[in-house]
C-alpha cells in the first residue's frame, strides 16, 4: 500500500523547515564520550523530546544511573521512550535510535564546522556531525510525525520510541534497562511486534540496502607504564625501557598490512564461506572503485569484490585507533611518555562474542610482552563491546521494508550484512523476541564518524518519505 499521495506532497513541500530542523540538532555538541560535553548530551535529549511532545507523542525520560569515564563520575544520559496510538487491531513497531555524536573539531579537516549544519545546495549535500549518524534519520521519524499530525491523518500503525544518548560510547545502561523493562506487567515495550533500525548506510551511492546482519565488537586499551613521570630523552634515552617503544611493538603484533589478524584462534573461529553465501556477495551492487571512492583513495586490500565485500560484512577485522599519553602536538617534544595506552578493537562475526575474544587477546598479549623482556608493566583493559547479529531478512518486516523501497526509489533493494555495531539490535531481538529491521537512510560515502560527514538532501527527505511508507506497507501486510 502507497502512503498517501498528502503525506508524500507534505514532505516535498516542507523540505527546507525539515532542514531547519536537522540544523537545530546538529547545533548542539552532543558528544558522549567525552565528559565535558556530558551537559549537551542532556541538552539533545531536551530538545528531541519537546519535538517528540509537538506531535502527541507521550514521552518519559528514564535516568539509567551513573557511569566512571575518565576517572570522573558522571550522571549518564536518560533515555528518551516515546508512544502513540494503542489500536489492537494494528501492527506496533518500536523505533530506535540515538542522539549522542562522535567527536569533531574544525582542525582535524571539516570543509566547514562541525557543529553547524552548512547546506551545499549546489552538491545537494548537508554538511554537520551527526546529520547521517543518528540525527538525521530521527528527525526523519519526526518529521513523519509532523506530517501525520498537521494533516490530521491516524498513523497507519502504533509507535514506540526510545532513543538514548550513549550509543557512540558502548551504550552503557541501555541492556539493563532493556531486560528490566521487559518483564514489568506495563512495560513501555509490551505488545511490540518488530523493531526498526535506522543507523547504518547504503553500500554505495545508488542502491537503498536492507540490512540484516552486524558485526559485533570488543573495543580494548594496552597499557603500558613504566617511569615515574615522564622523562627527558636526552637524559634517559637508551638507560630506561620505554613505555612507548614497548606499546609500538606489541601493536605491530595485533594485525599484518593485508588485514589477517594475528592473534591465535580469532580468524579461525570463523568457517569459510560456500560457494551459494559467495554467490551473494558477488550479486550485490558494488565494487572496489566504491570502495575506494568512499575511502577517498585507491586502498583496497584485494581486487576481488566478494573477498572485501566479505571483509567487511562476514570477516573479523581487527583496527587500531589511538595511542593515549603520546605527544601529538606540533613541535618537536622530545619526552619519553611515563604512561601510554594504545586503543584498538575487533569487529565480530557469528560465533564470535566478547566474551570467547577477550581471553585470548589477553593471553596473546600477554606472552608477547613477556618475549620482550621489558621491566614495564603492561595490562590488557576490555572497555566496552557487543555481540554480532543475523537477522530473518523474509519476516513480513522486511517485505514490508523492499516495497517501500521499490516504491520510493524505484529500486529493489540489496541485503546486505554491514561491519559496523550496534549493539542494541541483539538486545531488542533476543529481549522482546521480535524481528529486526535494518532501514537505512544514508549512502554509503556519508563518512559517518569521519571529518566532513554528511547526508544528501535528497536522502533526507526521500528518506523521510521512506520511512512513512514502510509504515504504510506494514499495515497493508496487516490487512492482506
Amino acid at each position: 500500500m502507497a502512503a498517501p499521495t498528502d503525506f508524500l506532497n507534505y514532505i516535498d513541500s516542507n523540505k527546507d523547515s525539515f532542514i531547519d530542523r536537522l540544523a537545530k540538532a546538529v547545533e548542539i555538541p552532543g558528544v558522549s564520550g567525552d565528559p565535558a560535553r556530558r551537559e549537551d548530551v542532556f541538552r539533545m535529549g531536551d530538545f528531541l523530546d519537546a519535538e517528540l511532545k509537538k506531535y502527541g507523542v507521550e514521552t518519559k525520560r528514564v535516568d539509567i544511573g551513573t557511569h566512571t569515564m575518565e576517572g570522573e563520575q558522571l550522571k549518564l544520559p536518560p533515555l528518551v521512550l516515546g508512544r502513540i496510538g494503542n489500536d489492537s487491531s494494528k501492527k506496533t513497531l518500536l523505533i530506535y535510535g540515538h542522539f549522542d555524536v562522535q567527536p569533531a573539531f574544525k582542525s582535524d579537516g571539516w570543509k566547514y564546522e562541525p557543529f553547524k549544519l552548512t547546506r551545499e545546495d549546489e552538491t545537494g549535500k548537508l554538511y554537520g556531525r551527526g546529520s547521517t549518524d543518528d540525527k538525521g534519520p530521527i528527525m526523519g521519524w519526526v518529521n513523519v510525525l509532523e506530517a501525520h499530525s498537521k494533516l490530521q491523518k491516524p498513523l497507519p500503525v502504533n509507535i514506540r520510541f526510545c532513543f538514548e544518548g550513549m550509543e557512540e560510547s558502548g551504550s552503557e545502561g541501555l541492556d539493563e534497562f532493556i531486560l528490566e523493562e521487559v518483564k514489568k506487567q506495563d512495560s513501555w515495550f509490551k505488545g511490540v511486534d518488530a523493531v526498526c533500525i535506522s543507523d547504518n548506510y547504503w553500500l554505495n551511492t545508488r542502491t537503498p540496502c536492507l540490512t540484516y546482519g552486524l558485526r559485533g565488537i570488543a573495543y580494548y586499551k594496552l597499557n603500558i607504564s613504566g617511569p615515574g613521570a615522564d622523562l627527558h630523552s636526552g637524559v634517559f634515552g637508551r638507560m630506561v625501557h620505554e613505555p612507548m617503544t614497548d606499546l609500538v611493538l606489541l601493536m605491530s603484533k595485533l594485525v599484518d598490512q593485508n588485514g589477517k589478524i594475528l592473534v591465535p584462534g580469532v580468524d579461525e573461529m570463523v568457517a569459510p564461506a560456500d560457494a551459494e553465501e559467495q554467490a551473494i556477495y558477488e550479486r550485490l551492487d558494488y565494487s572496489i572503485e566504491d570502495v575506494e571512492t568512499s575511502a577517498g583513495a585507491a586502498i583496497a586490500l584485494s581486487d576481488n569484490k566478494a573477498e572485501v565485500l566479505m571483509g567487511r560484512m562476514r570477516s573479523p577485522s581487527l583496527s587500531l585507533h589511538g595511542i593515549e599519553g603520546a605527544f601529538y602536538g606540533v613541535g618537536a617534544k622530545t619526552v619519553i611518555p611515563a604512561k601510554v595506552g594504545g586503543k584498538f578493537s575487533i569487529r565480530l562475526v557469528p560465533p564470535q562474542t566478547p566474551d570467547n575474544i577477550t581471553p585470548l587477546v589477553e593471553k596473546y598479549l600477554n606472552a608477547e610482552f613477556k618475549k620482550l623482556g621489558s621491566k614495564n608493566k603492561m595490562n590488557v583493559e576490555y572497555l566496552h563491546g557487543g555481540k554480532p547479529w543475523v537477522e530473518d531478512h523474509k519476516h513480513w518486516s522486511y517485505e514490508a521494508a523492499r516495497r517501500a523501497t521499490e516504491t520510493i526509489y524505484k529500486q529493489t533493494p540489496d541485503y546486505t550484512r554491514e561491519g559496523g555495531s550496534i549493539p542494541v539490535t541483539l538486545t531488542f531481538a533476543e529481549a522482546l523476541g521480535v524481528n529486526v529491521l535494518l532501514l537505512p537512510m544514508g549512502r554509503g560515502d556519508d563518512g559517518a564518524h569521519s571529518t566532513n560527514e554528511k547526508l544528501d538532501i535528497s536522502n533526507y527527505i526521500e528518506g523521510t518519505k521512506l520511512l512513512g511508507t514502510y509504515l504504510y506497507e506494514v499495515e497493508a501486510g496487516t490487512k492482506a
